[in-house]
């Protein structure tokens, strides 16, 4: 097996692989080039994350700065919103839902490294996909580990770090990350049918006020 393949396999690899390294140093680049774009220049950012993650959906906004690995194992559903500074380790798959909102300095980090020394000292490490649910959102400074799903409808308290499982429809907090309040359930349907809010009329257009001025001559 390459090394590529067992990192997708979940097994010990080698990250300072040639392959590995070479695809990281490609998404760096694209990662420089989404962060560098003027910060409505909208349209270029869509390309360059088209050339970057393995899926989206509609309506993707991810503030820079933002950084990733590898991009093709980054799966993002519709209406996804990060704020800055986002981290995605993506050296195993890490897939979102639809509804995603994720707050300011916030990791995903699908890397794991072993404990013994003379292990990690070689570059060997592991890789553990992460999920997130539809419907989540994500306080800032929260840190998602390996090996982790995460349920719809769920809310994560800022600076959480999320080592475990959580369950759908919950209130989540804490180092370990763990539920302490539970969300009614919203169905898919639900959404789908909420009521948009109704459209403007544009106002009629005023005509310009005129004001009469008078000239008196005056000899």
């Amino acid at each position: 097996m390459t090394e590529k393949e067992k990192q997708q396999a979940g097994e010990l690899y080698n990250s300072n692989d040639r392959e590995l390294f070479n695809e990281r140093i490609k998404a760096k680049k694209l990662c420089a080039e989404y962060n560098a774009v003027e910060c409505n220049d909208f349209q270029k950012r869509e390309r360059i994350l088209d050339r970057l993650v393995a899926l989206r959906g509609e309506n993707t906004v991810i503030e820079p700065n933002f950084f990733c690995d590898y991009g093709y194992n980054i799966v993002v559903g519709d209406n996804f919103y990060a704020n800055h500074n986002l981290v995605i380790l993506d050296c195993a798959d890490i897939e979102f839902g639809n509804n995603v909102f994720i707050g300011p300095n916030c990791g995903f980090y699908a890397a794991e490294h072993p404990i013994e020394a003379n292990l990690r000292n070689q570059g060997l490490e592991y890789a553990k996909p992460i999920k997130v649910g539809s419907n989540v959102w994500i306080g800032g400074g929260v840190t998602v580990i390996g090996g982790v799903t995460i349920g719809d409808n769920v809310v994560i308290g800022a600076g959480s770090v999320v080592t475990k499982d959580i369950p759908s429809n919950c209130v989540a907090v804490g180092n370990p990350c763990a539920p302490i309040k539970t969300i009614e359930p919203v169905s898919e349907t639900e959404i789908a049918e909420k009521p948009k809010p109704a459209e403007k009329k544009p106002a009629p257009e005023e005509k310009p006020k005129t004001r009469r001025i008078e000239i008196h001559r005056i000899d």
